[in-house]
């Protein structure tokens, strides 16, 4: 057998006809997102499911939003605090079942925490990472044969696995100042639950990361899935200029009170003012308050990230979301 033919059974064995990804761009009917990710410290879990995101890459930092109610006492520099990417089951009594259905565990130390009346935000460090999604040897040889070679080491692969084990969802940031405009997609940003919080994990390299902190205002579209191509055409807007607005491939509609351009294909909008900031490394975050909420079309099913481990794990057992 020549190692092209044994290339091609090892691809049949561990793949069948998957094509293989870094990440895989994926739709959720209903937004009804299946995995649960929990946050553990000294034999408490919480449900962060809907209030936890990737904030910075380098180096890797979740922010974790936690009721008051629910934590008494976080403090920078205090570790132990692990976070479940589990198969969406609950929590268990005594965490049994937190562990056993865990895809992916993640270690963490908070290196600082943004106090509110209504929570606290969280800034947690990853520490170390372990994966769940396959065997040892399966992981092993997936990560060897397509991600090895470029030149990425196990312990990072396995962050960025742990870190998208849940899906991200894709959102359009606007921000205008005098004749200057931006839109670029991001994953890293989210609100807090109760809706009265924005945070945003913004790189360094943005071109307009000078301009939002300077005026402290930016907008927030949700937009559907099927608008992907022309989301991804503007992802090279973090590092340049849009071209002039009358070349932009869609319309634009301004937001109530920023006058950020939003396309008028997006189902709703929230203009963010920016209240805190704190440079994470890569990233900078960007802590804000909603002053409003505009819905310009019906509702819509979004676009989202996922790794693509947890994609392949999910099509093995017959639940894949849909790729778009």
């Amino acid at each position: 057998m020549t190692p092209g033919m044994i290339k091609n059974t090892l691809k049949k064995i561990l793949l069948g006809d998957t094509v293989v990804t870094e990440y895989s761009n994926i739709t959720i009917p209903g937004d009804d997102i299946q995995e649960k990710v929990y946050l553990a410290l000294d034999g408490h879990v919480i449900d962060v499911s809907a209030s936890h995101w990737i904030l910075c890459i380098e180096p890797l930092v979740f922010g974790v939003w936690i009721g008051s109610e629910l934590l008494a006492s976080p403090f920078a520099g205090k570790e132990g605090y692990r976070l479940y990417f589990n198969d969406g089951g609950t929590a268990g009594a005594g965490g049994s079942q937190l562990k056993r259905n865990a895809v992916a565990i993640v270690s963490l130390k908070c290196i600082v925490h943004i106090e509110e009346k209504s929570g606290t935000l969280l800034l947690l460090k990853m520490q170390k990472s372990s994966l769940h999604h396959f065997n040892f040897i399966k992981t092993q040889l997936l990560f060897s044969r397509y991600y090895k070679k470029e030149g990425m080491p196990f312990r990072r692969f396995s962050s960025f696995v742990a870190a998208y084990s849940y899906p991200r969802r894709i959102r359009l940031v606007s921000f205008r100042q005098d004749g200057y405009f931006n839109l670029f997609p991001m994953d890293l940003l989210g609100g807090t639950p109760q809706g009265n919080r924005y945070v945003f994990g913004l790189r360094h390299t943005n071109t307009t990361l000078a301009r939002i902190l300077e005026t402290g205002k930016l907008a927030v579209a949700e937009i559907p899935f099927e608008q992907k191509d022309a989301v991804y055409q503007l992802a090279k807007h973090h590092s340049s200029r849009p071209p002039a607005l009358d070349e932009l491939p869609f319309g634009v509609v301004e937001s109530k009170h920023f006058g950020c351009y939003i396309p008028e294909w997006a189902t709703s909008y929230q203009e963010i003012r920016i209240m805190k900031t704190l440079n994470l490394g890569s990233h900078m975050l960007m802590w804000g308050i909603p002053v409003s909420e505009t819905v310009l079309n019906p509702p819509a099913r979004h676009l989202y990230l996922l790794h693509f481990l947890e994609y392949f794990r999910r099509k093995g057992n017959g639940l894949p979301y849909p790729l778009v």
